[in-house]
């Protein structure tokens, strides 16, 4: 889906938690003409790349503070962009727009981290705003169907991918992670709330100490949405931190959903992928 698709409404607020993201999306809308403005997460978003971009800092929970920035700015068109460490809700700093709302709040956090970025995306549209995914706004930075290195996935590492694929899938429902490793025909690990760059730190870990005794070169990281997820919410990336790790990892490749995963500085990863023989495919 493109943005003339949706009629995308310049400028687009992009609502910014940690990692090179949401300086990637801001700079790709502002390629095509689309303004963007940061409303930068206190404590979260990165200070010195922000400095390039209009923006705004706001502190989780300001809720009532947020929407009054979006209104002041036009921006109809808002995303959340970036990697957010879940707060617990003695750390919120509440404001009377939060504390309106306050039901909902508690609601979306009874959930996981899709669940609880719908639900505050919910409360935002409840004040007329739109929520938008990366596939609207900024479709060039997501992974693209087929390889994107000179290696590719033999007999076992395709059997490996279906494995992933398949555990995925059953997990979806319990939004537990978007990720797993898969080694000969058998899942190893599973995502949890450490994230993708702690999982393949495990894996390598367990290597080490003769948990896993398969051969290195051996094994597939597959990372995909969670069944069921709203995809303008949390899609998987991938970076070139991922190919360092898969690599510590002694694993053959990455496999991820095309179309549905955003790829953080692309040329480096597959320079870094190359380097070490690594396979990077897009999934259909």
């Amino acid at each position: 889906m493109t943005d003339e698709a949706l009629q995308i409404t310049s400028p687009v607020g992009l609502i910014a938690a940690g990692g090179a993201m949401p300086f990637a999306v801001a700079d790709s809308l502002n390629a095509r003409g689309i303004d963007s403005v940061l409303f930068a997460l206190k404590g979260t978003c990165d200070p010195g790349p922000v400095e390039r971009f209009r923006h705004h800092w706001i502190s989780v929970g300001q809720i009532g503070r947020a929407v009054k920035l979006f209104r002041s700015e036009g921006c109809r068109d808002l995303i959340f962009i970036g990697t957010l460490v879940r707060p617990a809700l003695s750390e919120i700093r509440l404001d009377w727009g939060t504390v309106r709302v306050i039901s909902h709040v508690l609601a979306a956090f009874r959930g996981g981290d899709d669940h609880l970025l719908s639900g505050i995306g919910r409360i935002f549209e409840r004040d007329g705003f739109r929520m938008v995914g990366i596939k609207d706004v900024a479709p060039d930075l997501l992974a693209p169907v087929g390889s994107l290195t000179r290696a590719a996935p033999d007999a076992k590492a395709a059997a490996d991918i279906a494995k992933g694929r398949e555990v995925l899938s059953a997990l979806g429902p319990f939004d537990i992670g978007q990720a797993v490793v898969a080694i000969d025909g058998h899942v190893v690990a599973v995502e949890d709330i450490e994230g993708t760059d702690a999982l393949l730190a495990r894996i390598a870990r367990l290597r080490e100490q003769g948990r896993i005794r398969s051969a290195s070169r051996r094994g597939v990281l597959v990372k995909l949405p969670k069944r069921g997820q709203d995809l303008r919410f949390d899609l998987p990336a991938i970076g070139p931190r991922t190919v360092e790790g898969a690599v510590k990892a002694e694993l053959a490749g990455i496999a991820v959903l095309a179309g549905n995963t955003i790829v953080a500085e692309p040329q480096t990863m597959i320079e870094t992928a190359d380097g070490a023989g690594l396979f990077l495919i897009g999934l259909q």
